[in-house]
């Protein structure tokens, strides 16, 4: 996996949740409708109602796993909550992000993607800090999986603190809460039991007796419990032997829904996320907390999401991205885009979305710096960067910055050839000899996402659409046009004459465009939609006169004629067969 760029630790709090605001952008922040604040507003109101001096924030991990995608979008979008609810309280109340691994869960089956599968097997029911490590690094395969998850957070830059089941299990943190529980026992059973088929129903308790001789998590039905020795009784189904099991040290843990719970009420955790799948969850552990007398923790439920057919992502099927696929070809603030826009509504993420979603987040950094104080607050990446969104990237050329697309770079990348980043970049210092990647790092990143994408999924899926003889006329006149120009020429100029080159054409002409007149119609999208199809291959493509300025006019002019020859066409067939 690529490691990000000290810059990309963006997701950390910023300094900007710890300094006065001005009264302009508290008010703004205090009105501001993206998600983020509206999501922390329900904390303001929480802390208004309680008076409580302290916000605490979680996440869960299951890590009979590696982190993934799902991980990071819920970890980062917390992030942002948090950061929205520090700057509307003026970071007057203290936060902190938990990050909480359930890592006494028993495994229940052996992973896939793991070695030394026949040891592991041999630890089926144990709690995962009980199964030895596979790949030999740690004490437990839960370990290992935690060490992990540290890792992946750390990468980011995450503000959190990392919690272990097991060790506030056992160490007695949850004796208290456990205790608690167990005097509550029935009003628990009353709220899980209906959440059952009657088989389930008939067995079922929110305690699962540790075997003090085999060490696995025992699925048996409770038989007797004494909450004031602080016990339940259970027996062996394979033995018969028969146990009283304090339910604290470590010696019991609970049925996941009533673990959520009790440590909602234990932490007093006041804010945490949940896939739209666990719903139902939610309610139930939310019903449970308020039966042990707390309050269940704000939070919103996220859409999952569907792989490019719309059917729903599963680490089994492996039917999505993983985090280490969209890092291969783009940087972590654009996954943090993708995480951010629309967490409500379910989403596709496959590989085709990675290049609109680059370009989204430099239109959005590009356009923060003319934006008032409200927009800037509705801007992805005020909360993807925590308030402090770098400048963007620009190519400076006769004292114009021109900011420089994903897309842009992979039609670069395709009219060129090449899979080599030097190549373009000699079409970059060729229009701003100045610029470097020394100058412009976030630029060379992106320079080395697109070649890499080019070489993976545009160069392959290429469709050169031979011209008709309307289209062959009009690109021998955009040709002569182009050879009229005067040098040095501005991408500006070159956008102009395109047009003008299109209105003379009746195929192009757009009479219901704005401001359009007989005299001077406008230009319809089929010019442009021609010129990617029939230069670039594509059906969508950047704006061309960005692109032949970066390009250059008399490359520009070979391109045409390669096309109107029919060598873009046969050269590329000559690829594919290859």
């Amino acid at each position: 996996m690529p490691v990000p760029s000290a810059e990309t630790s963006a997701l950390n709090l910023s300094a900007a949740a710890r300094t006065e605001l001005s009264p302009l952008f508290a008010e703004a922040a205090g009105k501001s409708v993206a998600w983020p604040f509206e999501e922390a507003r329900k904390i303001v109101r929480r802390v208004e109602a309680s008076g409580q001096k302290e916000v605490l924030f979680e996440t869960g991990y299951g890590p009979s796993g590696l982190p993934h995608i799902g991980t990071f979008g819920e970890v980062a979008r917390t992030t942002m909550v948090r950061h929205a609810f520090r700057i509307l309280t003026g970071d007057r109340i203290k936060t902190r992000l938990l990050a909480f691994s359930d890592d006494m869960d028993g495994l229940r089956k052996v992973p896939d993607n793991i070695p030394n599968k026949e040891m592991v097997a041999a630890h089926l029911g144990k709690p995962l800090t009980q199964v030895p490590d596979p790949f030999g690094t740690h004490a437990s395969f839960g370990a290992h999986n935690n060490a992990r998850l540290r890792a992946f957070l750390d990468q980011f830059g995450f503000d959190y603190e990392f919690a272990s089941s097991t060790d506030y299990y056992t160490s007695g943190r949850f004796d208290a809460a456990l205790l608690h529980l167990l005097a509550r026992y029935e009003a628990v059973m009353a709220i899980m039991l209906p959440s059952f088929r009657q088989e389930r129903a008939a067995t079922y308790s929110p305690f699962l007796p540790i075997h003090p001789h085999t060490g696995v998590v025992m699925q048996v039905p409770i038989e007797a419990i004494d909450a004031q020795a602080g016990t339940i009784a259970w027996s062996d189904p394979e033995t018969r032997e028969h146990f009283i099991t304090p339910v604290t040290g470590g010696r019991t843990k609970l049925q996941w829904k009533p673990d959520w719970a009790m440590r909602w009420v234990a932490l007093n955790v006041d804010y945490e996320m949940a896939g739209k799948d666990l719903i139902e969850s939610v309610k139930l552990s939310g019903a449970i907390a308020r039966a042990l007398g707390g309050a269940p923790p704000e939070g919103f439920n996220y859409e999952l999401f569907l792989d490019e057919n719309g059917q729903k992502i599963s680490k089994s099927k492996g039917n999505g991205l993983t985090i280490e696929d969209w890092l291969t070809y783009a940087s972590p603030e654009s996954l943090s885009l993708f995480m951010y826009q629309k967490p409500s509504a379910a989403k596709r993420l496959y590989f085709d979305v990675i290049p609109r979603t680059v370009d989204d987040y430099l239109n959005f950094l590009e356009a923060y710096p003319r934006q008032d104080d409200k927009n800037r607050l509705g801007n992805p990446v005020w909360h993807i960067h925590s308030g402090e969104p770098p400048a963007p990237e620009l190519l400076r050329k006769d004292g114009q910055g021109t900011a420089i697309s994903f897309s842009m770079l992979l039609n670069l990348a395709a009219v060129a050839n090449s899979e080599d980043p030097a190549v373009l970049w000699g079409f970059l210092r060729r229009y701003a000899p100045d610029v470097s990647p020394a100058t412009h790092p976030r630029l060379d990143r992106l320079v080395s996402y697109a070649v890499r994408y080019f070489r993976d999924f545009v160069r392959p899926a290429k469709v050169y659409r031979q011209p008709d003889e309307i289209e062959r006329e009009a690109l021998g006149l955009l040709s002569s046009m182009l050879a009229d120009l005067p040098e040095p020429v501005s991408a500006e100029e070159i956008q102009t004459a395109l047009y003008d080159v299109a209105r003379a054409i009746p195929r192009y002409q757009h009479l219901q465009a704005k401001g359009a007149t007989p005299e001077r119609p406008g230009v319809s999208n089929d010019w442009f939609n021609m010129l990617y199809a029939v230069l670039l291959g594509e059906s969508r493509g950047p704006r061309f006169g960005s692109f032949v300025a970066l390009y250059g006019v008399k490359e520009t002019m070979a391109l045409i004629a390669s096309a109107l020859s029919g060598e873009l066409a046969r050269d590329h067939v000559a690829f594919r067969v290859q």
